[in-house]
C-alpha cells in the first residue's frame, strides 16, 4: 500500500512496484557475486526479487529485497552489511536517491 502511493510520485518506487507485481517466476534473482561485483563499498543495491547464496561477499553494502535466502542473509551479515526489506527501505529513503537496482 505504502509502496503504491509512493509509486505514484518516484520513478524509482514505480519501477520497484512493478518489478515486484510479477508472477513469481518472472520476478529477478540476484546471487551475491553479483552483488560484489557491481556494488561500491557503502552502497545501498535494491533486488526487487530474491537474493541467493552462490558467491562471496567483501563489500559492506545495505542490501533490500523482497526475499532472501538465509544463506545470503547470513553473508551479507558477515561482511558488515545490512539486510532490509524493500518496506525498510522506503521508510529510510522515501525519496529513493542514492540507490541501485540490482538484477
Amino acid at each position: 500500500m505504502e509502496l503504491e502511493m509512493k509509486a505514484r510520485t518516484s520513478l524509482f518506487w514505480r519501477r520497484i512496484a512493478a518489478d515486484l507485481q510479477k508472477p513469481t517466476r518472472q520476478r529477478r534473482t540476484v546471487n551475491v557475486y553479483k552483488i560484489e561485483q557491481f556494488a561500491r563499498d557503502g552502497e545501498t543495491i535494491v533486488v526487487p526479487g530474491k537474493v541467493l547464496s552462490v558467491g562471496h561477499l567483501s563489500k559492506k553494502v545495505a542490501v533490500a529485497a523482497f526475499t532472501f535466502s538465509k544463506e545470503a542473509e547470513q553473508k551479507i551479515k558477515a561482511a558488515k552489511g545490512t539486510v532490509l526489506s524493500i518496506q525498510e527501505l522506503l521508510q529510510k529513503n522515501p525519496d529513493g536517491k542514492k540507490v541501485r537496482i540490482l538484477g
